[in-house]
């Protein structure tokens, strides 16, 4: 497995500044100015970070999706939503999570509507384990899963999912990462990050290094593309011909979509 160990992101966290009270001689103006030098070194509260996106397939846009993170008293709060209509797949859903400031999973919560059938799912981390339940066509399952390293919670399509997992994997050199898949009563599975050669973009008009990776779980992979902050701009489901796209990203040259299968009249499969 190829680490991620160039590319590292390591968030840091000046110490406090312990001032002692004393008489002082210097100008006011000249400590007016030291202490604007000092104010400068304090990183700030980051702000909410939010990205919306496109869903095609292969080419064409058949559906959006957003995600949001904000700073919470307890650590991250997040928020995503997708809503894409194909052939055979009337797919919609918004997901509410609890992350720890370090973004790991701590509470998940997912309504959803798959081919007109009401689907509510939840998942609470507590200690080692993830307490899973499900409610979908009048029936209701349960299950505990064990909690592996860093787990992230991975709806189909979710852009914020796999921002989370873009962060995680800077973190943690891209080792010990697994994804909490909900289907049914839900499963956990180990992901493997790869890094393959940069590649060109542009962003708004603007030109752009994009970062590729590839997330490999139960032999499907994903190809992701990010900016120079670790920022999702594209995601590519090769094996369904789907992708995920920053509104105004374009990779350059555009990757090929895969054509369709022999079979066009299979349906694309949607969780939950």
């Amino acid at each position: 497995m190829l680490r991620r160990s160039e590319r590292r992101v390591t968030a840091t966290f000046s110490p406090a500044l312990c001032w002692k009270r004393q008489e002082s001689r210097t100008p006011v103006r000249t400590q007016l100015l030291l202490l604007a030098s000092l104010v400068a070194l304090v990183p700030l509260a980051a702000p909410a970070q939010s990205a919306s996106f496109d869903v095609a397939l292969r080419g064409q846009t058949v559906g959006s999706a957003n995600y949001q993170f904000r700073r919470a008293a307890e650590g991250i709060e997040s928020e995503s939503s997708v809503r894409l209509s194909t052939k055979g797949v009337d797919y919609a859903f918004s997901k509410s999570e609890q992350l720890s400031a370090a973004h790991q999973l701590r509470k998940a919560e997912i309504n959803a509507v798959v081919n007109g059938a009401a689907v509510h799912l939840t998942a609470l981390v507590q200690g080692s384990e993830i307490k899973m339940n499900a409610s979908a066509n009048g029936r209701t399952t349960s299950n505990t899963l064990s909690a592996q390293g860093a787990a992230v919670f991975l709806p189909d399509f979710d852009p914020g999912a796999l921002q989370t997992l873009l962060t995680l994997s800077a973190g943690r050199n891209g080792r010990d990462l697994w994804l909490v898949i909900p289907r049914q009563a839900g499963s956990v599975a180990q992901v493997k990050m790869a890094t393959l050669a940069d590649e060109q973009g542009t962003l708004e008009g603007k030109s752009v290094v994009v970062h590729h990776l590839v997330a490999t779980c139960d032999g499907a992979s994903v190809n992701l593309f990010a900016d120079a902050g670790n920022q999702l701009l594209q995601a590519e489901l090769p094996q369904a011909g789907f992708a995920l796209v920053r509104k105004g990203f374009v990779l350059t040259p555009p990757s090929k979509a895969p054509p369709p299968p022999a079979d066009d009249t299979a349906a694309p499969s949607a969780q939950p």
